[in-house]
Parts: C-alpha cells; sequence; structure tokens
C-alpha cells in the first residue's frame, strides 16, 4: 500500500470529532488493507510499532528531526524552527514549508506503507553511539521521497504526536465491520484483546480467519491480560445491597499492582497499564521461584514498599523510586518490598478466567508458600456490616487503603470494570467520597508566581457507556511550585493542536492534552452544573455534574491509564450517596 493512501486518510481523520465518521472511516481503510499489512496499519493508526509491553518506542527528539528535515531539504535549520513555532507540530510546519517549494527537489519515488514501518522499525532498535546519526539518516530518507502530506505524518508518528483521538473500541468496531460485517461482533474481538493485549495481532487474524480465527486466543505465558477492574462503593450497606449477603473482602494495600509471569526461569512483570516492569523489581525476578509451587503460572500481586525495621508499609509513592532508569540496585536497597498475591490467572497450561473468585483463591493458597518477601494478600468472608467493618478497620490499622470487596462466584473479567468487584476506601465513607481519578484532558495559563506554567487544569471522568472523557471540574488548588514544574513536562508532550474527539467539555481551555495523565483529586461536594458533561442528562436535563472546591492531593497515578480513571457511573453513585443533594447550578 501506497503510504499517499494512508496519510490521506489520516488527514481526513483528523478533521473529525465524530465517532461515527471515524469508524466508517476506518472501515474505508481497512477494507483497502491487505491482512498481511493490517496490523501495522492498526499500530500506525495509535501511534506505535508494536503492542506497548513490547517496549519499543521510536525516541525520536525534536531536534534531530529538525535537522533531518533540514538535511532531506535543504531548508534552514532556523526557518523550519520559526515555522513550528508558529504552527506548534512540527509535523504540520514541515508539511507546510514543503509545500513551498517544488515537488520536483524533493519527491523521487513513492514510497509504500511497508517501507516507512520498516524503517521507523529500524530507528526504534538502533542504540548506540552512532545510533543518532543513523536515526537521521534513516528520516532523511524518508523525507527524500515523501510528500508534503507523507512527511506531516511520518514526523508525527516519530515525535510521538499522531493524535487521531481513536480509541481501541473503536479500531475494534471498525474491525468487526470490516472484516465480520457486522458490529455486534466487536465482543469476540474484545475478548481476544482481552487476553492478548495485541490490537495489531487481533486485527490480522481477524481479517485472514474472520471470527473462527479470533475465537482461537488464548490465554498465553508472557502475553499481558488486560486487568479486571473494581467500582468504587461508598458504604457497608451499599456493598451487600449490590454484591448479597456472602462475599470475599481483601485488604486494599497501596502499591503497585503486578502481573507476574513465570515460566522455568524466565520471569517477566507488566504494570496495571501492561508496561514492562521487569527491570524496576530484580528482587521479585530473584525470588519468585522460591514461593511458587509451578512450573508455569501467571499471578496477580500488589508489590508494597516497607519499613525494613519495623515491617510496616510505606505509601505508594516510594515506589516512584524504582522508576529511575540508573542505580535500580540502589533503590531495590533503599525502598524493600513484599510481594502480596491476590489472584491467579494461568496456571501449568490452563486458564483460570473462567473459575470462579472462591476456587482461584482456594487455588492460589496451595500454590504460594509465604515467607518474609512474598505474602498473600489477607482475605476473609464476610456476610453483614459489623464483619466488614471490624476487617476495614484491621486493614486500615494496618496500614492498607481499605478494602476490596469480590463475589464469590465471579469469573475473571479481563479488561472489564463492574459490581463483581468493589473498592471501599476509608474516605469513601465520608460525606463525598473525596477521592477520585481524573484524567486531565486541558490548562489555563497561569498568572504572577504561576507564569509560564499552567495554573488550572480542566479534568475529566471516563464515561465507559460512549468511550469519551466528559470534564468534571476545573482546580488550582493543592499544587506546590514543585509540583507545577513536574505537570508542565509531563504535560509537555501530551499537548494537541486541537480538541481530541473523545473529549467532552464546552469549556474551551486555552491548551488541550491527549487524555492520558491521571492525578488524585479531592472535593468538598457534587453539584449540579450546567457547564460540566459528567453525567450529562442523568439527574436533570441539560445538567451535568461538577465538583465543589475540589483540590489536587498531591499523587499523580502514574500506574493508571485513562480509561482506569474515575467513571461517569461512579460520579453518579457518589452524588446520589451524598447526605446534602447539592442543586447548585453555577458556573464551576
Amino acid at each position: 500500500m501506497e503510504f499517499a493512501v494512508l496519510a490521506e486518510s489520516f488527514k481526513r481523520m483528523e478533521g473529525t470529532t465524530k465517532r461515527l465518521e471515524l469508524t466508517q472511516l476506518l472501515v474505508e481503510l481497512f477494507k483497502k488493507t491487505s491482512p498481511e499489512l493490517i496490523s501495522k496499519i492498526v499500530y500506525l493508526i495509535q501511534g506505535k510499532l508494536r503492542p506497548d509491553f513490547e517496549g519499543i518506542e521510536l525516541g525520536v527528539a525534536e531536534k534531530l528531526a529538525i535537522k533531518a528535515i533540514s538535511k532531506s531539504s535543504g531548508i534552514p535549520i532556523i526557518k523550519i524552527e520559526d515555522e513550528y513555532r508558529k504552527e506548534g507540530d512540527l509535523g504540520h510546519a514541515a508539511s507546510k514549508i514543503l509545500e513551498q517549494k517544488s515537488q520536483t527537489t524533493f519527491v523521487n519515488e513513492d514510497i509504500t506503507v511497508e517501507r516507512v514501518y520498516e524503517t521507523l522499525y529500524k530507528i526504534a532498535k538502533l542504540e548506540g553511539i552512532r545510533s543518532q546519526d543513523m536515526k537521521m539518516k534513516y528520516i532523511s530518507s524518508l523525507l527524500n521521497d515523501a510528500s508534503p502530506l507523507e512527511a506531516r505524518f511520518i514526523l508525527k508518528i516519530l515525535l510521538g504526536t499522531l493524535r487521531l483521538g481513536i480509541a481501541e473500541n473503536t479500531v475494534m468496531d471498525a474491525l468487526a465491520m470490516a472484516y465480520t460485517g457486522t458490529k455486534e461482533n466487536r465482543k469476540s474481538l474484545e475478548r481476544a484483546y482481552n487476553v492478548s493485549s495485541d490490537l495489531g495481532k487481533v486485527a490480522e487474524v481477524t481479517a485472514m480467519m474472520g471470527l473462527k480465527g479470533v475465537e482461537t486466543f488464548q490465554v498465553t505465558v508472557f502475553n499481558p491480560i488486560r486487568p479486571m477492574l473494581a467500582d468504587r462503593v461508598k458504604s457497608e450497606e451499599m456493598a451487600i445491597t449490590k454484591m448479597g449477603n456472602k462475599f470475599a473482602a481483601e485488604y486494599k494495600l497501596d502499591g503497585e499492582r503486578v502481573q507476574i509471569h513465570s515460566k522455568k526461569d524466565k520471569v517477566i512483570l507488566f504494570s496495571r497499564s501492561l508496561e514492562n516492569i521487569t527491570s524496576y523489581y530484580p528482587d521479585i525476578v530473584d525470588n519468585i521461584s522460591k514461593a511458587i509451587k509451578a512450573d508455569e503460572i501467571i499471578l496477580e500481586a500488589e508489590a508494597v514498599a516497607i519499613n525494613e525495621d519495623s515491617g510496616d508499609f510505606l505509601p505508594f509513592q516510594e515506589l516512584m523510586h524504582r522508576r529511575r532508569k540508573y542505580k535500580i540496585e540502589k533503590a531495590v536497597s533503599q525502598y524493600p518490598i513484599t510481594v502480596n498475591f491476590f489472584d491467579v490467572l494461568f496456571v501449568d497450561g490452563k486458564s483460570c478466567l473462567d473459575l470462579e473468585y472462591s476456587k482461584r483463591r482456594k487455588l492460589l493458597e496451595t500454590i504460594v508458600s509465604e515467607n518474609e518477601f512474598a505474602k498473600l494478600v489477607p482475605m476473609t468472608i464476610v456476610q453483614n456490616e459489623n464483619e466488614i467493618e471490624d476487617f476495614l478497620e484491621n486493614s486500615i490499622n494496618s496500614g492498607c487503603e481499605g478494602l476490596m470487596l469480590k463475589m464469590l462466584d465471579a469469573s475473571y473479567q479481563a479488561g472489564a470494570r463492574g459490581s463483581y468487584w468493589l473498592k471501599l476506601k476509608r474516605e469513601y465513607r465520608n460525606e463525598l467520597g473525596d477521592s477520585l481519578d481524573l484524567v486531565v484532558i486541558g490548562a489555563f495559563f497561569g498568572r504572577g508566581r504561576r507564569t509560564g506554567r499552567y495554573g488550572t487544569l480542566l479534568l475529566a471522568v471516563y464515561d465507559d457507556k460512549t468511550d469519551t472523557f466528559p470534564s468534571l471540574c476545573k482546580v488550582g488548588t493543592g499544587f506546590t511550585d514543585e509540583d507545577l514544574d513536574q505537570l508542565y513536562q509531563l504535560l509537555s508532550d501530551k499537548v494537541t493542536l486541537k480538541k481530541n474527539p473523545r473529549i467532552n467539555s464546552q469549556m474551551e481551555a486555552d491548551v488541550w492534552f491527549e487524555p492520558e495523565l491521571v492525578i488524585e483529586i479531592v472535593a468538598s461536594e457534587i453539584t449540579l452544573s450546567p457547564i460540566h458533561k459528567t453525567a450529562m442528562n442523568a439527574i436533570r436535563k441539560n445538567t451535568g455534574l461538577a465538583l465543589r472546591f475540589p483540590k489536587f492531593t498531591g499523587k499523580i497515578r502514574m500506574e493508571k491509564g485513562p480509561e482506569d480513571s474515575s467513571t461517569s457511573e461512579e460520579v453518579i453513585a457518589l452524588y446520589k450517596g451524598q447526605k446534602k443533594v447539592i442543586q447548585d447550578t453555577k458556573q464551576i
């Protein structure tokens, strides 16, 4: 396939914010694509080369890209930088500059998607002293033969700024429509994706073999499973209403959720967002075999920082020291952990996903041999409010966040959030339940001492029914100067020229972001709002919900993806559960 075809499709996708139109454009593109190429197309649509868990990143800096543009076009670097400042996007700037030149001076031959992909892959794999020179050579080679439009999207992919606003669910809708004839088959594709975490592979199998091929996907060691997620619940009474009179309660530890894959002498660890985090936890790799009685296994656990002298649990933030690229041995020594197992997903050739929770827990207890490093998350069966209350207090006194409540007969719902698992945290028992994990979707420039940084952030929840991020509040309090500096740095590569199609906001931010970064917020109450889009029309016509007096807690939830943030349904439940239902509809 000529890359011009893909570039033209990308251009049309950039021109719409409507999900149905994006889906139809994807269907048209997929029907033009050969089964052998479809996986690469799907990866490129997502701005990547392989699934996230493989950790393949392009790692091209803007300065290097500018040099490559200059080398291939003969245009001075200063002119490219000036145009970049005007456009705010290097891909757009390069396209505009190249359009001003005679095409015969830079187009030599048609370039294909295959050539672009293979060249990008070579760039991503380059390491060593001469890697920067080789990267520039490869980029210049592509740009020499690229049209202005092709150059625009090659650079966007290289720099990680391809913002089409296309969610995984939209891709699966389009794949189902293109290759099975109906969107109704999306559920089958979703199941395959949930156990493989590889949307490109799902696309390839669907294109080549249809639904029969999709149904062959199985749990495989070293392919991460998309994690099951929990709804929140505000009280013991609400938990019993949702779960019945008998269910499991586990301590909710304040650590990092880790999916552990082990086979013979090989161990790979994945985070909640399916990032390969093996290098951060060499102590887990070294000690896992001593605690597990199985040859081949996938387990879920919570890695929790501890005080080595007292054995007390330490806050999650202590684990962030392990995220540094260098001196990991020092971090392991200074910030020791325990590994606390809470689920088994696969053991010795057999998937455990369809087993009910009670059977998985019994199996886990037979597999794990507890020691000072490896533990089972404390669990008990509860049947009334008093038993939940007692176990919750024990959890809090042990330094935990609260409880995870789990239905005894529930299977493991990979990639799903629902009422089979509920989380009950201490702060949820307050009037609001005042801790929410929200996605940063926009920002407003600061004034005074905040000049040059973002003074206020626009935040959203995740609406899993529409696969969008409706706004919930603006927040400008709770930030230290260090917080503002860190957030500015973290958000700098997420800036978009226009609002992402998945963002639902009536407010016009000074800057829009790709909805990726999640932060923790507390607030006094939830109120009706004619401005914010969360739960629009759910409580009152033409009215949504918003937070009153929101405040940043200081926690940036790096371990969470945007779809793991608080949901519209959670906010509705919290609003209805307030002792005082706020009817204020001022613009907040």
